[in-house]
């Protein structure tokens, strides 16, 4: 009795990490930095933690494995791999955990949390809070409200609904996965008709939320999802009627958005305005093919997309774009063709899993002439799941951590209801299956939490930096504190080493040691990212500054092969060719620099050029 007692209370708890871990990461902005996601790894840890109890509180241990499982510690196992092998060794390590986080809570829900009454509580508290996050997008989109947790949204979101998310295209991503299974158990759940009228209007909420969030991605992946909703239904003739009701206002709804919408027309009217589409993802989506192309089967390496985006950088667009605004292309530039096949049948499994419980539900349910929460479930988590994935056509929410647990959340929940189509899946495991599962657990436990431990150290340093003077001895000690919490971060490099620099460019005594020493820094960068143009290019400016310029020759020509279109860097050829004095170069790569974006450096140089060029014997 007591190990029972034991185990419940263990069980408990990993449902309270859980709808911790699902409430925390909406609100923190969607855990998109360094801290909030620390969080959730630590609250993944007590999962852990919590499930290795329960192993050896159970006398004779069945865990539930379908395929899916297979599939998704297949993609682990090849995640671990392409770290070891990833050309830069940081981000890969930051992806890692990512992906680690999400698998840890895949399984620890689909073996703990597998009780009606668990999974009922999961999924209303997500429609809670996906209504209460809809309230505040309402709310923002009439008042023009502009601030979240204190930080201002960018100029373009403001007169957009975003709730606690920033891009108000990432909460559409996280409310179109809720709405189908609001909708779900309000017309087929098995709940009193007081508890469907509340469900009733936080559906209506949700969808309000989502249309004012101006998002195409999320209106096009929203509306798909409830067609498929509704058709479904239509199938079924105890829900015929609500099924014609559904479609027809779906339809009335879109007309409305349609005209009344000024914006969101005008919003499509450029999409569609000519055969080639004016936006800019389409032109992250050609850089993503042509850096796949490199290495087909493997790709590129884990979240490698932004660094090396810049070498495949159209002249159009000057900006960073972090992500290819398409999370399959996304995935094939960063995993290649090996992990995109392993995603794939992850998703394949899933809803081959789906088809079999669902007619296995079903075929219970017509007998006995009920609604089923059940079927509620697994028809508005898989739709709302299957949301996400249209949406993923047009954007990057699966690399947003909130966006990504909730639909493994979802994912997790639905394929627990296979054990009602099956048996096949329950495998009991003795001592040594007990043992491996706790060297497993302890692993990733001792894993996250040292990867925890020195995130949470160098983001605080960071933070703290962010607030001295740009070139002060204070910030300058904060980085260095910083970079020996972290030494792979590339980043933390470059900007100690251009601290060092542009102290030796003001040319007082000593600037030699200076440079020498901002040098050292750069290398540092160039040996952590081989990618990085901005280290090659400091360690260049350094050697033209102490008169070494035909040294300097080769790190300018790595700039030029791994940035070929940024007016930044074609601005800095610019600079080194006034360094060998060879001007009529110099104004060329000035001018191009101004013509891909208008820069002060080009633009004070040109004048420069054009006076030397008209007098040489000027100084």
């Amino acid at each position: 009795m007591e190990r029972e007692r034991l185990d419940r209370w263990c069980e408990r708890g990993i449902l309270g990490l859980v709808l911790a871990i699902l409430i925390f990461g909406p609100l923190a902005i969607g855990a998109v930095r360094t801290l909030e996601f620390v969080v959730i790894q630590a609250l993944t840890m007590g999962v852990i933690l919590l499930w290795i109890f329960r192993l050896w509180l159970n006398p004779q241990l069945v865990l539930f494995c379908p395929p899916i499982c297979w599939s998704m510690l297949a993609f682990v196992l090849y995640a671990i791999v392409r770290y070891h092998l990833a050309p830069i060794e940081y981000v890969a390590r930051l992806e890692l955990i990512k992906i680690l986080v999400y698998a840890f809570l895949f399984f620890a829900i689909l073996n703990n949390l597998n009780r009606q009454e668990s999974t009922q509580l999961l999924t209303l508290t997500l429609i809670a809070l996906a209504f209460a996050l809809s309230i505040f997008a309402i709310f923002q989109f009439i008042t023009h409200h502009e601030k979240i947790w204190g930080m201002i949204k960018p100029e373009g979101y403001v007169l957009r609904g975003s709730g606690t998310f920033i891009n108000p295209n990432h909460f559409a991503g996280f409310v179109e996965m809720i709405l189908p299974v609001a909708l779900a158990y309000t017309l087929i759940g098995k709940i009193s008709y007081a508890a469907k009228i509340i469900l009733g209007y936080a559906s209506l909420m949700l969808l309000v939320g989502i249309g004012l969030t101006l998002s195409r991605g999320g209106w096009i992946a929203s509306s798909l999802a409830l067609l498929i909703f509704f058709t479904v239904l239509l199938f079924q003739r105890q829900f015929r009627i609500h099924s014609i009701v559904g479609l027809a206002l779906l339809l009335a709804l879109g007309v409305v958005v349609m005209v009344k919408a000024q914006e969101s027309h005008t919003r499509f009217k450029r999409l569609l305005a000519s055969d080639k589409i004016d936006d800019d993802r389409f032109r992250y989506w050609n850089s993503a093919i042509q850096i796949w192309r490199e290495d087909i089967w493997l790709g590129a390496g884990p979240a490698h997309y932004d660094y090396r985006f810049r070498q495949y950088r159209p002249e159009s667009i000057q900006g960073r774009p972090q992500y290819v605004h398409n999370d399959y292309l996304n995935t094939l530039a960063d995993w290649g063709l090996v992990g995109l096949g392993l995603i794939a049948s992850f998703i394949a499994l899933f809803y081959a899993g789906v088809f079999k419980t669902w007619r296995a539900i079903r075929r219970s349910v017509n007998n006995n002439h009920k609604k089923s929460n059940k079927t509620a479930l697994v028809l508005g988590g898989s739709l709302g799941v299957l949301a996400m994935l249209f949406h993923s056509a047009l954007d990057f929410n699966m690399h947003i951590p909130a966006n990504a647990i909730t639909a493994i959340t979802l994912v997790a929940l639905v394929t627990t209801y296979l054990r009602f189509a099956t048996e096949s899946f329950w495998f009991r495991w003795e001592r040594i299956g007990k043992i491996s599962l706790t060297i497993i657990g302890m692993a990733g436990l001792i894993y996250l939490g040292q990867q925890g431990v020195r995130q949470t150290q160098q983001e605080l340093w960071l933070r703290r930096a962010s607030q001295e003077e740009v070139y002060s001895d204070r910030k300058l000690a904060l980085l260095k504190k910083a970079f020996e919490v972290e030494p792979k971060n590339f980043g933390v490099a470059y900007w100690i080493g251009e601290i060092f620099r542009t102290r030796s460019f003001y040319g007082i005594s000593g600037y030699e040691l200076l440079a020498q020493e901002a040098m050292q820094w750069f290398q540092r960068g160039i040996d952590s990212n081989p990618h990085d143009p901005y280290s090659y290019l400091g360690y260049g400016m350094c050697l033209d500054w102490l008169g070494k310029t035909n040294e300097a020759g080769p790190y300018f020509k790595r700039v030029s092969q791994l940035d070929p279109n940024s007016a930044f860097m074609t601005a800095h050829q610019g600079w080194h060719m006034v360094q060998l004095g060879d001007y009529a170069r110099a104004k060329k790569y000035f001018e191009r620099s101004e013509n891909l974006q208008p820069n002060t450096l080009a633009e004070s140089y040109l004048e420069i050029i054009e006076q030397k060029m008209a007098n040489p014997k000027q100084p």
